[in-house]
């Protein structure tokens, strides 16, 4: 079964890309207007991260996202035969602050989010980085698309590591310099130990894994904005955040990684993954000891003490 989906998949990924942006067109059309997959979520994500804006600027915001989407699904499939030097064209990253930091023998943390395409983002970085790439991956449930997938990811060097092992394979993975990946927007599976702020106008939780990982370990950290600049060419603009991640006081991160994803988002907000639900969780009182923001939340928490409003 394996080789009769993949024979498949490469075919299709043979064809040029102006038909396979035509095609694109059609599936986003029908996914938007006729079948509204998960369109509920996304216009509702859409009104809590732009209160100000109007249903027609959300819907049109909506549409685009639905064709960045589909473009990035096939613009994965397209990678089963698109050249190293296609692939160089298409997704371009300046590696050489963060290389520059690599000499001096430190690890690096990166930190990205769910914007597209983030299949090239990972290309990008192991085509330029000088020291192993460590990327955590959720394992897709369809065996044969989950081989398939890995395979695309890790074939130019990605040391892929599943989540769910993440644990038991650190020491051996972190016992040489390394620099890991992390799309640092994911939904904590258990809200009441996670970090909690505003994110655009709604209070959601981070997951605290990154930064005390950044902490502990005392890596450097780098977040990534991912620019679409038009279909099928991106720009991976990365931004050093410190050398020394045990520099940083508890919760400093996680702010500036939200401050750094909102300010992405806002600039192109249709290239953010909608279709998840980042509000899943909703705040209770008895997360209160895990509010980290410098903003007051009115009526139910004080800001922290020693921290200054915004």
């Amino acid at each position: 079964m394996y080789y009769l989906v993949y024979g498949l998949l490469y075919a299709f990924s043979l064809l040029p890309f102006f038909i396979i942006y035509r095609l694109s067109d059609f599936i986003s059309f029908v996914m938007f207007h006729i079948v509204g997959y998960r369109k509920k979520v996304v216009l509702h994500n859409l009104a809590i991260a732009f209160p100000e804006k109007k249903p027609a600027e959300l819907n049109k915001i909506a549409r685009q996202f639905y064709s960045n989407l589909i473009d990035t699904f096939l613009e994965t499939i397209k990678l089963l035969s698109l050249s190293d030097k296609q692939i160089c064209k298409r997704a371009k990253m300046d590696m050489s602050a963060c290389n520059a930091i690599a000499a001096k023998g430190k690890n690096i943390q990166f930190h990205s989010g769910h914007q597209m395409n983030w299949e090239y983002g990972n290309y990008a970085v192991v085509n330029n980085l000088s020291i192993p790439w460590i990327g955590v991956y959720m394992r897709i449930s369809n065996k044969v698309l989950d081989k398939i997938f890995y395979d695309l990811r890790s074939k130019r060097g990605t040391i892929l590591v599943c989540a769910q092992e993440f644990k038991q394979r650190d020491s051996c993975l972190f016992s040489k310099q390394y620099s890991l990946g992390l799309a640092a927007d994911q939904n904590p599976g258990v809200p009441q130990t996670a970090s909690w702020m505003y994110f655009f106008s709604k209070p959601a939780p981070f997951v605290s894994g990154p930064e005390t990982g950044a902490r502990n370990n005392n890596t450097a950290v780098v977040f990534v904005k991912f620019v679409k600049i038009r279909r099928g060419y991106y720009q991976f603009e990365p931004t050093i955040i410190t050398e020394d991640g045990a520099s940083l006081a508890k919760g400093e991160l996680t702010l500036l990684y939200r401050d750094f994803l909102e300010a992405a988002i806002r600039e192109q907000p249709d290239n953010y993954l909608w279709s998840h639900r980042r509000w899943k969780w909703d705040w209770k009182q008895e997360y209160e000891g895990q509010w980290i923001d410098t903003k007051e939340l009115p009526g139910l928490v004080k800001a922290k003490p020693g921290m200054e409003k915004k």
